[in-house]
């Protein structure tokens, strides 16, 4: 069957490309083919000489992918459509995505433009294309204009003669050791004495380990997933699924480490583990790079989303006497807002998610995890040479008693956005009749303080449904919490309610 704009379409998923791009699974069938991947290269070219004023025979676009056993026949068909339209190909070989961001940057491959193939942490079946220029990732309007113009394309392949190969990953580590080497001190090996383990989920992250940590003097031992496998036969390779960070918090109480660190397949998203098996995720993290960057960055503002807790809102306000802007889900929004207010002369140097999507504004806006990793070695360093832990950075940020989130389904045929739009215009009318204080300001969703917790209620970015996020400070808080807000949707019959606490 011929592709049509629809099937296009379908592929866009926010600021990135993602489809099935191998059989297997039941109901899901293949929707990033090859030729799918070879036209929507050659969108990107069209797009890319429009923006750049060059023709396609003056682009360098570099290209890489991840460990998914579906990227060498879609880096064949991406290369050979890029080529076919006259460009020259770079060919990255297995990468990450913020090293592909930076084959923009580096002189050695002086790129027009980049495109990582990836479907983050999802299942093994997927796939998806990443683009990047020096000005940084592709937005929503771009991924449209690239399907678009895919959609117009015939399909091409020109030759891989030309195609240059290069080792990016190296460059891209030698890179990060300079930034270790230089904030510690100049040594070769300041890292010595300390044993620190990666687990990369068998994704590409495993360049971290022995590329990184080993030339630095740091022990290893211990590290795990570190050899690439698309099928992720040990966990899912995510920060934010509990097995993962079980598997990587074993791994460190059982090495005796000094800290471990786990990566997404991607390497964009990050988390660590103390030596004391405490994991450092979600508002930890968040808490953590804040702390990192309060003596470079005094009274400055923290940009996160907007389901972060109380707990470090107070740690960020009142133990680091920095300013906390809770923003709105997605990881693009949370950083352009950080690019905006330091445009506007507001200092921001972190634009970072519950998710370890974190960006700062010394390192482009790019969301990287590898280098929240370094800051987080160096400070690691740092803490050990003095004869104290990582974990005394956030000593004083209060944890909730209880986190829960409950998915609300919206069902049948409707305008979702408009249909959820009405529930938040509804439930916020009642809280405040009820006499529930609500957040302002709020840029997402209605968020319900209550006394001793809170909840927000949100649509989803991509989804059917309206997430509903509660932190509580007791035990047993955030089932009256969730009674509380079910209590202030009735009456809306296409809200699958069944989620919520009898």
């Amino acid at each position: 069957m011929p592709l049509t704009h629809d099937d296009f379409k379908k592929l866009a998923n926010g600021s990135d490309i993602r489809g099935v791009a191998v059989p297997g699974v039941e109901g899901e069938p293949v929707t990033l083919t090859p030729e799918a991947a070879n036209r929507i290269a050659m969108g990107f070219v069209s797009l890319l000489a429009e923006k750049t004023g060059k023709k396609p025979a003056e682009l360098q676009i570099a290209v890489g992918h991840d460990s998914r056993i579906s990227a060498l026949a879609i880096k064949d068909c991406v290369l050979t459509g890029l080529t076919h339209m006259g460009a020259h190909g770079i060919d990255c070989v297995l990468a990450s995505t913020p090293a592909m961001f930076m084959a923009t940057i580096f002189e050695d491959t002086a790129a027009d433009g980049a495109i990582m193939i990836t479907a983050s942490h999802l299942p093994y079946n997927r796939n998806g294309l990443k683009f990047f220029t020096a000005e940084g990732g592709a937005g929503k309007e771009d991924i449209q204009q690239i399907l678009r113009r895919a959609a117009e394309a015939q399909e091409g392949h020109g030759s891989l003669d030309g195609v240059l190969k290069f080792d990016l990953i190296g460059r891209y580590s030698e890179h990060l050791i300079g930034k270790i080497r230089t904030a510690l001190g100049g040594a070769e090996k300041p890292l010595a004495g300390m044993r620190i383990i990666v687990d990369a989920g068998n994704g590409a992250g495993g360049f971290f380990a022995g590329r990184i940590l080993t030339p630095l003097g740091a022990d290893t031992t211990g590290s795990q997933f570190l050899d690439p496998d698309g099928h992720f036969p040990n966990h899912v390779p995510n920060p934010e699924d509990p097995k993962a960070m079980q598997a990587i918090k074993d791994a460190v109480i059982r090495n005796n480490a000094d800290v471990g660190l786990i990566f997404d397949t991607d390497v964009d998203r990050m988390s660590a583990v103390l030596s004391d098996g405490t994991d450092v995720s979600r508002n930890a993290l968040i808490a953590m790079m804040a702390a990192i960057l309060a003596p470079d960055y005094p009274g400055a503002t923290i940009i996160t989303d907007s389901v972060t807790s109380d707990g470090l809102h107070d740690f960020l306000e009142n133990t680091l006497h920095l300013k906390h802007l809770r923003y709105m889900r997605g990881y693009k929004n949370v950083i352009d807002e950080c690019i905006r207010r330091n445009a506007a002369g507001e200092v921001s140097p972190l634009a970072i998610e519950t998710s370890g999507h974190g960006a700062l504004s010394e390192n482009y806006y790019l969301d990287d995890g590898a280098y929240l990793a370094v800051k987080l070695i160096i400070a690691a360093a740092q803490a050990h040479a003095a004869g104290k832990t990582l974990g005394d950075l956030i000593a004083a940020l209060r944890h909730p008693a209880e986190a829960h989130e409950i998915r609300i389904k919206i069902i049948g045929e409707r305008d979702i956005r408009a249909y959820g739009q009405e529930v938040l215009r509804v439930c916020e009318e009642r809280a405040r009749a009820a006499g529930l204080p609500i957040a302002s300001p709020s840029y997402e969703g209605v968020r319900i303080v209550f006394d001793g917790g809170w909840a927000l209620l949100r649509m989803s970015l991509h989804d059917p449904n309206m997430p509903l996020n509660i932190e509580a400070d007791a035990q047993g808080g955030a089932t009256v919490i969730a009674r509380t807000v079910r209590s202030l949707l009735t009456g809306f019959d296409a809200l699958d309610l069944s989620g919520f606490p009898a």
